[in-house]
């Protein structure tokens, strides 16, 4: 075949250090935008970006040339030096070593998005731990609680 074509599309989460709560309402958006900027740099196509005050979640088309593991380090390194700049109050921010990426077809993006979209909805009642638990079970990723949270 004389092209490479791909659809791609993964459901990307990642939280704050420990979990601190350290993106509050206002800067949230502004993070979604820098987030979604650094995702298009990357060749990538962000169709939603949204989360809560400790953990982001992204719906992203892949790039055939960039891995996963690239995209979401590029993610984390840039954004979390974007961050620092933004206040004094986020000069000590980070986020987790870690990630959970999951396979979406696109039979399920619009799905995805909404459940993106009601982030602060469902947070009211679920916290991030109980949220990526349910994640990895429906993915049937296997796991040791002792090395998930950081």
């Amino acid at each position: 075949m004389p092209q490479s074509l791909s659809l791609v599309i993964v459901h990307v989460i990642f939280s704050t250090k420990e979990r601190r709560p350290f993106l509050d309402p206002d800067s949230r958006p502004k993070l979604h935008a820098y987030l979604s900027t650094v995702v298009r740099n990357a060749e990538c196509e962000a169709y939603r970006v949204g989360g809560v005050a400790d953990h982001v979640h992204l719906a992203i088309r892949l790039s055939r040339t960039i891995t996963i593991a690239k995209l979401v380090e590029t993610l984390k390194t840039a954004s979390s030096k974007w961050l620092k700049t933004e206040s004094l109050d986020l000069a000590g921010f980070s986020w987790q070593r870690g990630y959970g990426c999951f396979s979406v077809g696109p039979a399920d993006l619009d799905s995805l998005c909404a459940y993106i979209d009601g982030q602060e909805e469902h947070h009211k009642t679920r916290t991030f731990q109980d949220e990526f638990r349910i994640f990895l079970k429906k993915y049937g990723v296997d796991y040791d609680e002792a090395y998930v949270w950081d």
